[in-house]
């Protein structure tokens, strides 16, 4: 996402006047950093699983099953931030268009890179997850959201992790 990057979809709205506690306002700018996140993980899950499919090299064995391993957590995360802003009374993002939109992350490169590039570029987008995950935290703690203040510390310790192991791959 640049600086031409078109806006961000517009959020759409499915329940009002919901008594769970956080007010419209709150829930509305809580979904737009769940949005963010949601297109960050996704777009993070697509780089990882094409280099999965793409990697080569001498460590071509072990980065294909960490690559796997990281691709399915990944996975399995889109669906409970996406359940977590239904929750919050808005509709999901769910294109490729609204990701490209939202996401900070570049999109895969359209030629596989070598190995070690491969590890570095996964380490910038799990760095950049949790930090999108860390910009949110302070709102939703602030307006009491206990659920999505414990998505996003569970989203945060998996990317840093993530970007550990990775980093170490590379001997850094």
């Amino acid at each position: 996402m640049g600086k031409n990057a078109p806006a961000a979809p517009k959020l759409h709205l499915t329940s009002r006047n919901l008594g769970i506690g956080i007010s419209e306002k709150n829930r509305e700018a809580i979904v737009q950093g769940l949005s963010r996140l949601l297109a960050d993980t996704y777009t993070l899950y697509l780089t990882t699983h094409n280099f999965h499919w793409n990697v080569t090299g001498p460590m071509f064995n072990t980065l294909h099953l960490m690559f796997m391993s990281q691709y399915n957590e990944l996975w399995n995360a889109v669906d409970p931030i996406a359940e977590r802003i239904r929750a919050l009374g808005y509709s999901a993002p769910g294109s490729y268009s609204a990701f490209g939109q939202l996401t900070k992350l570049p999109d895969a490169p359209t030629e596989p890179p070598a190995a070690e590039d491969m590890i570095r570029i996964l380490v910038q987008g799990n760095e950049a997850v949790a930090a999108t995950a860390r910009e949110l935290l302070p709102l939703v703690e602030k307006a009491g959201d206990q659920p999505t203040t414990d998505l996003l510390s569970a989203r945060m310790d998996i990317h840093e992790k993530s970007a550990w192991m990775l980093r170490s791959m590379l001997g850094e």
